[in-house]
């Protein structure tokens, strides 16, 4: 076998394999000796067709089978022959391709960019600390209070908080407009689940009463005929209930799981919970501040083909998130590409560091890890015999802590520092935004 290599651009590769006759023919053969003796044709006995007939009728076929696995066994001994790391499979290009004679082709395609490790020691993070104290957990309780709510019916004025039920009929400019109308519509005034102008003005209406308000509907609303327009509304009130948070109390503990109904017990494993979700956060922030360290400090070029398979997979993980794609329309490569070539370069990035440091798998943190996600469900132990008996959940878990690992690095190579912080700026960051 002889092979030449070309580069024809920083990760380019164009090369040519030549083989000779012996690395096809003499399979051929054999493979059609073999097929004589069980193919039928009419007019001769089973195993006795002659084989210039066998050739004739099969032999295009078995060359081009044949031809095949040598050209995919030709091009893993070339490349390894000549220490590429391919990208991606290769273009085949066909040059002599016939029965009796050398087999020529050129195979084109890109190989791995070699990353040289940055200097990470100018790299500064930040790490946020925080407490869990009491008033963070009285917050969560307060919103499991929230979950067991019930409505109870009063007979005042609506008050904000309250929830008002009513019919209510739309006219623009006199006529009804589609989507306008309604009977016994439960609104929660102050959930914003209908336009503030709306909501605003049943504050103070009264079980029975009926009452005329006008809405102006915003500029950006998706109904072209209503995008800024004065709306009237005819509203009729049915009923106005007031929420009622129930008490903290051996019902409520036994409610979330408390088979003792222990208030204190709860208030425990709130707090255990919230441990959790707050060390994955702190985990989160730190993973992506040097992430995203390593996608500035490393500079090279990318193999094209790892972006458009990243890119299929981040479309087809759309898709499936929002129930399939319509075929015609399938969504462009423009949306995906720039998250795919950052997932290239650290994938590329990452591996190099793991090689360069020799770090491998810590298997008492994986078990950490495992343990840390199976607390997060009903049944811990059907969740870790879940990840261990199937290789691939297992090896995902794997590539995350590979990573973690990897971070833990990136912290050694630069400058950390403690950010003061709080429970809820942290779980919460755009509280005040919103707000």
């Amino acid at each position: 076998m002889q092979v030449s290599v070309e580069s024809t651009g920083a990760l380019d590769r164009r090369m040519t394999v030549q083989l000779p006759p012996d690395r096809v023919d003499p399979e051929v053969e054999k493979r059609l000796r073999a097929l004589s003796r069980r193919v039928r044709i009419d007019g001769f006995r089973p195993g006795k067709v002659p084989m210039k007939i066998v050739q004739q009728r099969y032999g295009a076929g078995v060359f081009q089978e044949v031809l095949g696995e040598v050209l995919q066994e030709s091009f893993r001994e070339a490349i390894e022959q000549e220490g590429l790391m391919p990208a991606g499979g290769p273009q085949i290009e066909p040059k002599t391709m016939e029965p009796g004679k050398p087999i020529e082709y050129v195979a084109s395609f890109q190989v791995y960019p070699e990353v040289a490790v940055a200097d990470l020691s100018d790299v500064t993070i930040e790490r946020p600390v925080a407490e869990i104290d009491a008033a963070d957990v009285d917050k969560v309780i307060d919103s499991l209070r929230r979950q067991q709510q019930e409505w109870v019916e009063v007979q005042r004025p609506a008050a904000e908080g309250d929830r008002v039920t009513l019919d209510f009929t739309g006219t623009l400019n006199g006529e009804p407009f589609e989507g306008g109308q309604a009977e016994g519509f439960a609104v929660e005034i102050g959930a914003g689940r209908l336009l503030k102008d709306f909501e605003s003005q049943l504050v103070g209406v009264e079980p029975g009463a009926e009452k005329d308000i006008e809405v102006t509907f915003p500029e950006d609303y998706p109904a072209e005929n209503l995008k800024g327009q004065n709306v009237q509304f005819a509203l009729k009130v049915h009923k106005v209930e007031e929420p009622r948070l129930p008490d903290v109390g051996e019902d409520f503990a036994r409610a979330f799981g408390i088979a003792d109904g222990d208030v204190e017990k709860l208030r425990a494993e709130v707090r255990a919970n919230m441990g959790r979700e707050l060390a994955q956060k702190i985990k989160g922030q730190v993973k992506q501040q040097a992430m995203d360290a390593l996608v500035e400090k490393h500079g090279f070029d990318l193999p094209e083909s790892l972006v458009k398979q990243e890119i299929d997979r981040l479309r087809a993980e759309t898709e499936q998130r929002f129930g399939g794609a319509s075929q015609s329309q399938p969504l462009p490569d423009s949306l995906f590409e720039e998250e795919a070539r950052r997932r290239v370069r650290l994938g590329l990035v990452i591996r190099a560091i793991l090689e360069a440091e020799k770090i491998e798998l810590d298997r008492q943190r994986l078990e950490s890890e495992l343990e840390t996600i199976a607390q997060t469900y009903e049944q811990p132990e059907e969740v870790k015999r879940h990840y261990r008996s199937q290789p691939q959940a297992m090896a995902g878990l794997e590539s995350l802590v590979l990573e973690d690992q990897v971070v833990d690095w990136v912290l050694e190579q630069g400058q950390v520092t403690d950010k003061p912080s709080s429970f809820d700026a942290l779980m919460n960051p755009n509280k005040e935004t919103n707000q």
